[in-house]
């Protein structure tokens, strides 16, 4: 059994799945129905995350089973996240230097910036 198509060949739009049949009573229903987050996942895709909820979400365990590098890990790791909606490491906090850390406390006891902008600066946020 192959995966159902995700998008429109003709126009590339993304497809609505309107009907549901079982082979077993040969009962079908009919409407629009929501596909699912991992609808628009690919067959390889699919089975990489299979292989990550498999391997608890160890990157050193997916090496050893799928035999690929780290990087190569984390790049299909971040095609998922992506097709899923999400942008990688988007969330993840930026780190600044304790020299700038130091700097952005100093300004702050000094009432050069408000405590809003010290957190938003600290944060990693652009000045």
């Amino acid at each position: 059994m192959r995966p159902a198509p995700t998008r429109c060949p003709v126009c590339e739009a993304e497809l609505a799945v309107t009907r549901l049949h079982c082979s077993s009573c040969d009962t079908t229903i009919e409407g629009n129905f929501i596909s699912g987050h991992f609808g628009n996942l690919t067959l390889e895709q699919l089975n990489f995350v299979f292989t990550f909820v498999r391997c608890e979400g160890r990157i050193n365990r997916m090496e050893q089973e799928l035999g690929l590098s780290y990087p190569t890990i984390r790049n299909r790791l971040h095609e998922v996240i992506r097709a899923l909606g999400y942008e990688p490491g988007k969330d993840e906090p930026v780190e600044i230097s304790q020299e700038k850390r130091n700097s952005i406390l100093e300004d702050l006891s000094a009432g050069k910036i408000s405590a809003e902008d010290a957190t938003r600066l600290l944060r990693g946020a652009e000045e």
